[in-house]
């Protein structure tokens, strides 16, 4: 295959991969928090961000201590303005140790209006079911 036609191969692939982006949002996946606390109104997408994937990286304590994330979904008040200055997502996003923080869809790829959750967690699970009325 000559290189004009691979490029056109692979121009056309790209092409499609960036309107999956920009068309479909990316559903939230079991044990994911989706964090909307400032995005509608700044009109970007929210957040999806992937816990399980950086749980079997780190210890909790990496976050949960050193970085200052909250327990609770949506209690950590982070904003781009800290991620930028190097808080929270950004001690680690900043193209050294994970992609930088340029990458926009990477991470606001929820579908718009998506509230602060943790996605089906298993607190969410395990509550209790609701009585039955008898008739």
């Amino acid at each position: 295959m000559n290189v004009w036609l691979r490029w056109v191969k692979w121009s056309f692939i790209a092409m499609i991969a960036t309107a999956g982006f920009i068309i479909a949002p990316a559903q939230a996946e079991y044990g994911d928090i989706v964090l909307n606390n400032y995005s509608d109104d700044a009109e970007i997408r929210p957040v999806i961000f992937p816990h399980w994937f950086h749980r079997i990286r780190y210890r909790c304590k990496t976050c949960h201590g050193d970085l200052g994330f909250k327990i609770k979904a949506g209690a950590s008040e982070i904003n781009m303005l800290k991620i930028i200055n190097g808080e929270y997502c950004g001690a680690c996003h900043n193209g050294k140790i994970a992609w930088a923080m340029e990458n926009c869809d990477l991470c606001h790829s929820a579908k718009p209006g998506t509230p602060t959750q943790a996605h089906k967690s298993s607190k969410q699970l395990l509550l209790a079911p609701q009585p039955i009325e008898k008739k």
